[in-house]
């Protein structure tokens, strides 16, 4: 998993690549085919954000996500990006994703936007709502391509994945293969809801990368924990960073280690001490896990995935019954 520290914009090369955009355009690679089923009829579309509307013409061929995550819900809806934001390096392994490839390649430019790069990839769609776009970025990717960035209604890299969903099949001229994705996962989630009442209204905590004592709770709304949140489980009013003095806060009705191994934590006196941990309601995974990154990448297909590891672990650790262990999910591989 690449840092997620803040990027320089490279503004010097920007500069430079910017000035023979039209050119390569014109001549140096040919366009990628449109992908199956897609069609002409949604365009010309204009999608509002933050920093005004973006028009796009007509049916993108090659797309470029820029946002660290905006891939996936493009996979989903059939479209193989010509080049994608690096982040998690195992992503192209994962099983949702392998499908969605087909045995075909994912590019990617590095983990920080480098213009030239995309420039490079002569994209016709930018999608760059899963990031934290200031006007500066922003006006210097649309002068590569018409670029979606994320609505005003939300803060930074909080769009929920439903949004996000939307707004990329929009731009794509896949709207009603966006809102069928959708309902999909919903009608999972509702399904998993009847049969678990006892999640509502219970705690879950939702601990991000513990390591060396320090731990990141993550806050209801967060869009890594947006599947909890869904799911009817409620959130502690704590977020963000806390010590080993603070573990507390952990201790609620369910825990969830999200990038760390059971046997790492339990390293911890102060953490092995917690009753959600002694009463084996505390769920793991680490971050090379599939379910660790489908929760990151969160589109509808990841998702899907991720309630069909989590559900049966979040049913043993809500269920009273001490009996029933719950799966440690920090090895898991598919």
């Amino acid at each position: 998993m690449s840092s997620l520290s803040r990027r320089s914009l490279l503004a010097a090369a920007v500069a430079g690549a910017l000035a023979v955009t039209t050119s390569a355009c014109a001549s140096d690679s040919p366009e990628a085919p449109a992908a199956s089923g897609s069609t002409t009829a949604a365009f010309p579309v204009s999608i509002e954000h933050k920093f005004g509307s973006t028009t796009i013409e007509k049916q993108p061929t090659r797309v470029v996500t820029v946002g660290w995550n905006d891939q996936d819900p493009t996979l989903a809806l059939g479209v193989v990006p010509v080049a994608t934001r690096e982040w998690f390096t195992e992503y192209p392994t994962y099983p949702w994703v392998k499908d969605a490839l087909g045995g075909k390649e994912l590019p990617t430019f590095s983990a920080e936007i480098n213009y030239e790069a995309i420039i490079k990839q002569q994209p016709d769609l930018i999608l760059a709502v899963y990031e934290t776009i200031n006007k500066e970025t922003y006006d210097k990717l649309s002068q590569i391509a018409p670029t979606v960035i994320q609505s005003a209604d939300y803060k930074d890299e909080e769009t929920p994945w439903d949004v996000q969903t939307l707004t990329i099949g929009k731009a794509l001229g896949k709207s009603t293969e966006a809102q069928a994705l959708v309902d999909k996962v919903n009608a999972k989630v509702e399904e998993a809801k009847k049969a678990n009442p006892q999640f509502a209204g219970k705690t879950l905590v939702a601990d991000f990368g513990p390591e060396k004592g320090e731990h990141w709770i993550l806050a209801k709304g967060d869009p890594r924990r947006a599947l909890f949140d869904a799911l009817g489980f409620g959130a502690q009013t704590e977020k963000d960073g806390i010590s080993e003095e603070r573990l507390d806060v952990l201790d609620k009705d369910v825990l969830f280690v999200n990038g760390a191994t059971k046997k790492d934590m339990l390293t911890s006196p102060a953490f092995s001490r917690l009753k959600v941990v002694g009463e084996d309601r505390t769920i793991y995974t680490s971050f090379e896990t599939p379910l660790s990154g489908a929760l990151a990448y969160s589109g509808p297909n990841a998702l899907l995935y991720a309630l069909d590891v989590l559900l049966p672990a979040l049913k043993n650790a809500t269920d009273g019954d001490p009996a029933t262990a719950v799966a440690d999910l920090s090895n898991q591989s598919s």
